[in-house]
């Protein structure tokens, strides 16, 4: 049962990933449910409390939470290639995929590869190539930094399940927000015994996949691609609940690459929030439910 209600269990669908699977086992049209860059598939508790007729597939990537222990490298496309795997396992057939912040740019690179696998993508504040401050080369931004606390974490250990919960208690985007869903996603993500707990993710996951978010000749060429329905979701303010992944607008201009782009703009959200509150996650299960 996930924090919410939903009924929802962790379990290898195939050798690679861990999958957390909400929602009726007799709903075989399963949608799949990509994570952030330092998440993992609890992210969509509050997604799936609000579709409890759509079977969810939620897995953790290469690198994190329960599949922190599966080999580099990373990359996106390795990640694509992974769920393709998982796809084929649970029998094929084009689904709706969801992916949220670097999750998106993996749900392209997906959709590029395997578009039989993919009849709609909805992507929450990620999938398009994130602007470079003038005067830096992609190659030398310190993703760590731009990511704060959610990589500080990364390089620490807690003692015990409570002081995690405090950690991210005080994280600037998370706190007027914490919901018994947001608890379940932080506790999924713990490693190792107390009192020498840590995050599960991979740094160097973390900085692979990072790499490749500012818009490689290959993630474009893939936009370019694209065939289905596409939408995106925009937060008005960023991982540390300040500036936005995307500046007001600038989702547009990628119409150019995507014609059939559709931008949804979700009021008084941030990065984190647009998925973990319901009203930034109610407008992602409405364009899940066109589908």
């Amino acid at each position: 049962m996930s924090a919410d209600g939903s009924d929802a269990a962790t379990v290898p669908l195939d050798e690679a990933l861990a999958v957390t699977v909400f929602g009726p086992e007799s709903d075989r049209d399963a949608v799949l449910a990509i994570h952030g860059i330092t998440a993992n598939g609890r992210s969509w508790d509050t997604l799936a409390g609000l579709l409890p007729g759509r079977r969810i597939l939620a897995p953790d990537l290469r690198g994190r939470a329960r599949s922190n222990a599966l080999p580099p490298p990373y990359g996106l496309r390795r990640h694509a290639e992974d769920l393709a795997a998982l796809l084929d396992a649970d029998g094929g057939g084009a689904r709706t995929v969801i992916g949220h912040s670097m999750g998106a740019f993996v749900a392209v690179a997906l959709a590029a590869a395997r578009p039989d696998l993919v009849r709609r993508l909805v992507l929450v504040d990620g999938g398009f190539p994130l602007a470079v401050p003038p005067g830096v080369r992609a190659e030398d931004l310190d993703i760590a930094a731009l990511l704060g606390p959610a990589a500080q974490r990364l390089s620490m250990e807690f003692a015990d399940e409570d002081a995690y919960l405090d950690f991210w208690h005080e994280h600037p985007a998370l706190g007027r927000d914490w919901s018994p869903a947001v608890e379940a996603y932080v506790l999924h993500d713990l490693d190792g015994s107390a009192p020498h707990l840590r995050s599960s993710t991979v740094a160097a996951a973390m900085l692979q996949d990072g790499a490749e978010l500012y818009g490689p000749a290959w993630h474009l060429d893939a936009l370019r691609g694209l065939r289905m329905p596409v939408t995106v979701l925009r937060a008005p303010r960023g991982l540390l609940d300040a500036d936005p992944l995307y500046a007001p607008g600038a989702l547009e201009a990628f119409r150019v690459l995507v014609p059939q782009l559709e931008v949804v703009e979700v009021a008084d959200v941030n990065h984190y929030t647009i998925v973990f509150a319901e009203r930034g996650a109610s407008l992602v299960a409405a364009a899940v439910s066109r589908s």
